[in-house]
């Protein structure tokens, strides 16, 4: 039997880091989002994931830098309102799990493979069935038309090409 799973916003975060001067860390989440998964009999092993976030909701704590990941030089939030994974496929690898799927980005989709810690599941106070996962992987943004950069005085760069991902992910068994 096919049960279904939606990520629970409340208790869930979508963030990323990349090197800024290639000496320090900026780290930034995006504030909406949304998806599912798809089980049979509630087991995760071969599970189908799809979600998308809202790319106007980049948030940096600097709403400059926001404005310009907002920018055509980045997401292009105007043209491209969505990041979006889909076909994506839960496989058990050891203790834990690989996610594949499609991830697109301005119009750019790659299959990508992440890394997936299984929390485990348990039954809430107010009798919900809930499952939670860390994700975690890393993108070339160039390879999803984010090209944009500049070069420091010294030749260095001012955005590296490696953007490191990481969701924590609460989803809720639907009845």
């Amino acid at each position: 039997m096919k049960t279904k799973w939606i990520i629970d916003p409340i208790h869930s975060e979508v963030q990323f880091n990349v090197k800024y001067l290639v000496i320090s860390t900026v780290s930034g989440q995006f504030n909406r989002f949304s998806g599912h998964l798809e089980t049979e009999n509630g087991d995760f092993d071969d599970a189908s994931a799809e979600f998308q976030i809202e790319t106007a909701s980049v948030n940096t704590n600097v709403e400059e830098r926001n404005n310009h990941l907002k920018s055509s030089d980045f997401f292009d939030a105007a043209d491209y309102p969505y990041i979006t994974f889909a076909d994506g496929k839960l496989t058990r690898s050891g203790d834990d799990y690989k996610l594949k799927g499609d991830l697109t980005i301005k119009g750019k989709t790659k299959n990508i493979t992440l890394d997936v810690d299984f929390g485990g599941s348990i039954l809430d106070g107010y009798g919900q069935k809930k499952a939670g996962f860390e994700i975690s992987g890393k993108i070339n943004r160039k390879e999803f038309g984010l090209t944009w950069n500049a070069v420091t005085k010294t030749g260095g760069v001012v955005v590296s090409d490696d953007v490191k991902l990481m969701l924590n992910v609460q989803v809720i068994l639907q009845n």
